[in-house]
């Protein structure tokens, strides 16, 4: 290891892998950036007649503003704080945030509250069942909208390329669609197993009990969950496993 160590990060290529980048070298690491999510728009907006609307990113904000989406008399909620700036500075109020960043948590923070409700969900195609079927098991009355779909960009998977020649020192997975979609770009360069071998040299770290989860049933071994389920955390907690 150098003494800036190799990270790869796979977030969305947009200003979050931007952002992402920019942590990671103020930390004095040498990021390398290979995006796994592509954001397609569905054109859905969420519904207006909700008591609780739920947004569970700055992209699904950032689609709901520019349809003008009004809330009516709804309370709006927020899973992370990155989530609620965009709410606020898009110029929403926001009502809940829970104390854990994640579906679970949100499912937490309403129980108790949403017996009889009609609760909206606005999030990606692949956002987690915890989150509707808690809501579900709580009283509530669910209903999902679609904002966006998550694809895997062309000519994603030189990390992958990097993990198999033992390259990095890092990964930071953020999601279990970027652990599916880093494998998939390994596979469709032919490289999977040899990928797979160098993670077992890499310190791993990952965002959330879902994502760890998926990595280990992927044979992706993790080192590094951190409490709190952001980037940075994320980003700081891996460099002091690489570094310790």
């Amino acid at each position: 290891m150098t003494d800036r160590p190799t990270v790869a990060v796979f977030r969305p290529d947009d200003e979050r892998i931007e952002a992402a980048v920019a942590t990671l070298e103020s930390l004095e690491a040498t990021p390398v950036a290979d995006p796994m999510l592509e954001i397609e728009p569905t054109g859905e907006t969420p519904r207006r007649d909700a008591d609780y609307a739920i947004l569970t990113s700055t992209t699904g904000v950032e689609l709901a503003a520019e349809a003008a989406w009004d809330h009516g008399n709804g309370l709006v909620c927020a899973i992370g704080p990155k989530t609620a700036d965009a709410l606020r500075e898009a110029g929403y109020d926001v009502d809940v945030v829970p104390e854990e960043y994640t579906s679970s948590g949100m499912v937490e923070a309403l129980d108790g509250e949403v017996d009889g409700a009609r609760v909206e969900i606005a999030r990606s195609d692949h956002g987690s069942p915890v989150l509707p079927d808690g809501l579900e098991a709580a009283g509530a009355y669910v209903h999902e909208t679609t904002l966006y779909r998550l694809a895997r960009p062309d000519g994603s998977g030189h990390a992958a390329e990097r993990a198999a020649d033992g390259d990095l020192d890092a990964a930071c997975f953020t999601s279990p669609l970027t652990v599916e979609h880093f494998l998939e770009a390994a596979d469709a360069r032919g490289i999977r197993e040899e990928t797979l071998t160098g993670l077992e040299d890499v310190v791993v770290g990952v965002i959330g009990g879902p994502t760890r989860r998926r990595a280990e049933d992927c044979g992706v071994p993790v080192d590094v969950v951190p409490d709190e389920a952001t980037f940075d955390a994320l980003a700081r907690e891996t460099l002091e496993a690489v570094r310790s």
